[in-house]
């Protein structure tokens, strides 16, 4: 009976470890993978001002997704923008910077409720996306449509290099 505890005990230990060695992995995973898109939000003036308790705004942090596609021609940069209006959004490129700013603003639905959960970030934030190349800001493109704001950036001198043959 002595042994059966003790190989059951073993096994369980075990298996904890192995649930929490793929778990540990997980969170490995998802931090390495979001660490540029985790955005930092502020508070604007009128939200300090405004009723402080009409949403708990806990959450200073928000994952900003998003990805970034080159072509021979241009490099496209997708960033989801959920329950934001495109007039406040703004791009900004200096460099090989891309600098996305704007705000997400509470929306408060009803005066006379109760949040019991409150995992959405609101307030002005600021995100940098290195470009991997030179890019033309004067021909840029931007637009905003189902919360993904998509920035289409010409490349600078975009012909794809070439091999140079050898002469004997």
């Amino acid at each position: 009976m002595l042994d059966s505890i003790k190989h059951t005990g073993k096994n369980i230990r075990r298996g904890l470890s192995r649930t929490w060695d793929h778990m540990s992995e997980g969170w490995r995973e998802l931090f390495h993978h979001s660490t540029d898109a985790l955005t930092h939000f502020t508070r604007s003036k009128e939200e300090k001002t405004a009723d402080a308790g009409a949403i708990p705004v806990s959450r200073n942090w928000s994952l900003l997704a998003g990805e970034i596609e080159e072509t021979d021609k241009e490099i496209v940069v997708r960033v989801e923008l959920p329950g934001m209006e495109k007039k406040d959004c703004q791009a900004t490129i200096d460099g090989n910077m891309l600098y996305l700013r704007g705000e997400k603003r509470v929306e408060r639905v009803r005066d006379n409720s109760i949040y019991h959960v409150t995992e959405r970030a609101y307030g002005i934030f600021e995100r940098a996306i290195p470009l991997p190349c030179n890019v033309d800001a004067d021909n840029a493109e931007a637009n905003y449509k189902n919360g993904v704001l998509t920035v289409r950036l010409p490349k600078l001198g975009g012909e794809k290099g070439r091999l140079i043959p050898l002469s004997h």
